[in-house]
C-alpha cells in the first residue's frame, strides 16, 4: 500500500476543520436555543430586585462553561506542547551556536599558526636567496 504524506496531512487538516466547524455549529445552536433567553431583560432585571437564580439557567451556564473548557483544553494542550518543542529547539540552537563558535575559534587559531609558519618559511627562503646571491657575487 503506497500512501503519500500530502494525503495524510490533508486528511488531518480536513478532520480538524470538520471538528472545529462541528463544535462552532454546536455552540451556535446551543446559544440560539438554550441561552438566548438570558439576553432578554426579565422581570427581575427591570424591577431591580434580586430574584433567585433559575436552576435551568445555572445548568445552561455550567453546560456552556464545560463545552468551552473542553474546546479550549485541547487548544491549550497543543499550545503547551508547541511551547515545549520551541524551548527544546531554542536550547538545541543555542548549543549548536556555541559549538560553531568553538569551531570557528579553532580554525582562526589554526589559520593564524599557518600564516605565522608561512611567514617564517618565506623569511628563511629570502635569507637563503641573499646568502646564495652573496656567494655568487663575492
Amino acid at each position: 500500500m503506497n500512501v503519500r504524506p500530502e494525503k495524510i496531512e490533508t486528511t488531518d487538516e480536513d478532520t480538524d476543520l470538520a471538528a472545529a466547524s462541528e463544535v462552532e455549529a454546536g455552540i451556535r445552536d446551543f446559544v440560539r436555543n438554550d441561552v438566548a433567553y438570558l439576553r432578554r431583560p426579565g422581570p427581575s432585571m427591570v424591577g431591580g430586585t434580586d430574584a433567585p437564580v433559575d436552576p435551568n439557567a445555572e445548568a445552561t451556564v455550567n453546560s456552556v462553561n464545560s463545552l468551552i473548557q473542553r474546546v479550549a483544553g485541547t487548544s491549550l494542550a497543543e499550545i503547551e506542547n508547541l511551547i515545549s518543542e520551541l524551548e527544546s529547539l531554542r536550547d538545541l540552537l543555542h548549543d549548536e551556536g556555541q559549538r560553531v563558535q568553538r569551531e570557528i575559534s579553532g580554525y582562526a587559531q589554526l589559520s593564524h599558526a599557518a600564516m605565522k609558519s608561512t611567514r617564517m618559511i618565506a623569511d628563511n627562503v629570502a635569507q637563503w636567496k641573499r646568502a646564495a646571491h652573496g656567494l655568487r657575487n663575492g
